[in-house]
């Protein structure tokens, strides 16, 4: 379980197709200093097991699923991570809960200048994600914790403050990119259970 709230930005060292899914490695620091071979590791908001971990890096292996749910088949060495590692069961719970369980890619369509340092980030989801996001409410977007601040017609706009924007890998999307959606678990749940009561 995750927060949402980045803690360092990672390098993609390497990206290795294989012939089911892929191994990548990650250049990293703070998430390392408590990591063991297995530790989970939130990369781009995609929960992933750190193998073959060294000096200043770790490896981590995709599933094809992986690769089809999530934009990391996408990226390049040299591409930057934002890195999170699971909750403590002491630690505060700064951002919302998140799984790591991408549910889908958006595409990121802009990131507009507000003023004093602010910005109006817009991003198409897909319709079947659509109806899990609400006006005030939680979605993680390549692993960062963030609150909807409008959503017409699967058009997804948020505000993003200074620090966001300063301590994660927005400023670096083109429009047209893929970006990994995580939507709250809890209206998926309420979906289902709903769906078994009228049924």
């Amino acid at each position: 379980m995750f927060t949402g709230i980045i803690e360092e930005l990672g390098t993609l060292e390497s990206f290795d197709s294989q012939p089911t899914g892929a191994r990548l490695r990650v250049r990293a620091s703070t998430v390392l200093s408590d990591a063991f071979p297995g530790a989970s590791i939130a990369v781009n908001g995609v929960c992933l097991t750190a193998v073959d971990l060294a000096a200043g890096s770790f490896a981590a292996d995709l599933a094809p699923e992986t690769l089809s749910r999530t934009n990391l088949g996408d990226l390049r060495p040299g591409a930057r991570l934002n890195l999170e590692r699971p909750l403590s069961p002491t630690g505060r719970l700064g951002g919302h809960m998140v799984q790591g369980h991408v549910d889908g890619t958006g595409e990121f369509l802009a990131l507009e200048a507000l003023g004093n340092d602010n910005w109006w980030l817009r991003i198409r989801v897909p319709p079947a994600l659509d109806r899990y996001l609400i006006e005030k409410g939680s979605v993680a977007v390549d692993g960062i914790s963030l609150t909807v601040a409008r959503i017409i017609d699967c058009e997804l706009s948020i505000t993003i403050i200074p620090h966001t924007f300063d301590h994660t890998t927005l400023g670096a999307y083109l429009p047209g990119a893929r970006v990994n959606i995580e939507c709250d678990m809890l209206a998926k749940h309420v979906e289902k259970l709903l769906a078994h009561r009228q049924g």
